[in-house]
């Protein structure tokens, strides 16, 4: 970004005339760095975004289950991105779609978008997220799943648990509890693809409706998962950011479905 910055005439200003980055600076001096624009090359798509909080440097929706995060060469329309560039072009812009950290397609919740490449790379690795998750079977109190994370065919998506591959750690606090599933509440503490849903997998207790892991969907049509509460410190202001959003319907169906009243 510097090295971008050091060639564009209004990059670096000081006092409103170009400097060098090796200047030396002075009480009182005006120093302006302005961040070149970029454009997205994803079509825009009418699709109705639940737009949490916006300003100049960040993006918060939340996501519904269902919806793709960005165009595949299989699936090119009616993703994330899409309604993403959609949004901005009414408003006159085309920023380039950032997404800091992803959900998967079945996934729903919380989507932090970066506005520029500069709060993209402030806020990587620098988000905490706590999502919750409806295992099936039992589960109280709270604990831990320590297990490396791979993928036994490159070809295909499907992660698995075992002694090699990424450290991965899930931490987790149960919020209620039956004997067909459980509400936890998860704070993975590594992002490996597919993390929460392998962990629980591995532990004999796929997440209701996660049929790629061995679950049935009797009860919900995806993998019961959504990211409630992220906390973070804004990229470019400093201040200490928390936004959250409430279960999703078909999450809360389940629940009731499964005997866990108590929750509500």
């Amino acid at each position: 970004m510097v090295i971008s910055l050091k060639n564009l005439p209004d990059g670096i200003l000081l006092n409103g005339q170009h400097i060098r980055t090796i200047d030396r600076l002075r009480a009182g001096d005006t120093l302006t760095v302005t961040l070149p624009e970029d454009h997205t090359g994803i079509a825009p798509e009418a699709i109705p975004l639940d737009i949490i909080y916006e300003d100049a440097d960040i993006f918060v929706v939340n996501k519904p289950a269902g919806l793709a995060m960005h165009p595949t060469h299989n699936h090119q329309g009616d993703t994330l991105a899409n309604g993403f560039a959609a949004y901005f072009s009414q408003k006159g812009d085309s920023p380039v779609f950032r997404a800091v950290g992803r959900l998967d397609k079945c996934t729903s919740g919380i989507v932090i978008c970066a506005l520029h490449a500069l709060a993209a790379a402030t806020l990587a690795g620098k988000i905490q997220k706590t999502y919750l998750a409806l295992p099936s079977g039992r589960f109280e109190g709270s604990g831990r799943i320590e297990k490396k994370i791979y993928r036994p065919d490159p070809m295909k998506t499907l992660r698995a648990a075992g002694d090699v591959g990424d450290d991965a750690l899930t931490l987790w606090e149960s919020l209620a509890a039956s004997d067909t599933c459980s509400l936890v509440r998860v704070m993975p503490q590594t992002g490996r693809t597919h993390q929460i849903r392998v962990h629980f997998a591995s532990e004999g207790a796929p997440l209701l409706g996660d049929d790629m892991y061995g679950a049935s969907r009797e009860l919900i049509g995806r993998a019961a998962l959504h990211c409630a509460e992220v906390r973070f410190t804004h990229p470019v202001t400093g201040a200490e950011m928390r936004f959250s959003c409430a279960l999703p319907d078909d999450m809360r169906q389940a629940m009731q479905a499964a005997g866990l009243t108590d929750y509500f």
